[in-house]
């Protein structure tokens, strides 16, 4: 199963799908510090909200195989920048929480989670468990593992690890 690494704002709900993807019930728990589990890495929210904390969640991503961008669908505004995508060597995907809101608004969060650079989207509820399987189906993929020499030869043609390099030759 790949390592996921969990960024969103406070209460856009990081720890209850944490939680819903490791079989637990849903119940509160306030994320104080960045929890790494064995699949998981939660990160509090104010990693996120904070500009000073932000080089956190850059260095915690080097332990995951795949980073997360998490918007709760009824959210008024973007924490993340255009490209954020560009500080790691990870693939970046969106999950969309609160789908299920009476206020999700879930095209605009789509759009702010491709120009942020999300190169797949997930629309998920914690509470009905809309779209978690789908989720879970792309999480137990195996993570790309390369060796030095194929990670050099993708880096000079400018690929990132889990581009298909087929076309130029590389498996």
């Amino acid at each position: 199963m790949k390592k996921l690494f969990l960024m969103g704002r406070s209460e856009a709900g990081k720890t209850s799908l944490t939680q819903i993807l490791s079989g637990e019930e849903l119940h509160y728990h306030k994320t104080q510090y960045t929890n790494t589990g064995t699949d998981i890495i939660d990160s509090p929210g104010e990693y996120s909200e904070t500009k000073r904390c932000g080089l956190g969640l850059a260095c915690f991503s080097f332990e995951a195989d795949v980073l997360a961008l998490l918007m709760a669908a009824d959210e008024p505004f973007s924490v993340f920048e255009a490209n954020c995508q560009c500080f790691t060597n990870r693939p970046l995907i969106g999950i969309i929480t609160k789908i299920d809101s009476p206020y999700a608004n879930v095209p605009m969060v789509r759009n702010w989670m491709v120009n942020s650079g999300c190169e797949r989207i997930f629309e998920v509820s914690n509470l009905t468990r809309e779209g978690i399987q789908e989720l879970l189906d792309y999480l137990q993929e195996d993570p790309v593992r390369l060796t030095l020499e194929q990670a050099k030869a993708r880096q000079r043609l400018g690929l990132t690890e889990w581009e298909d390099a087929s076309r130029f030759g590389l498996a």
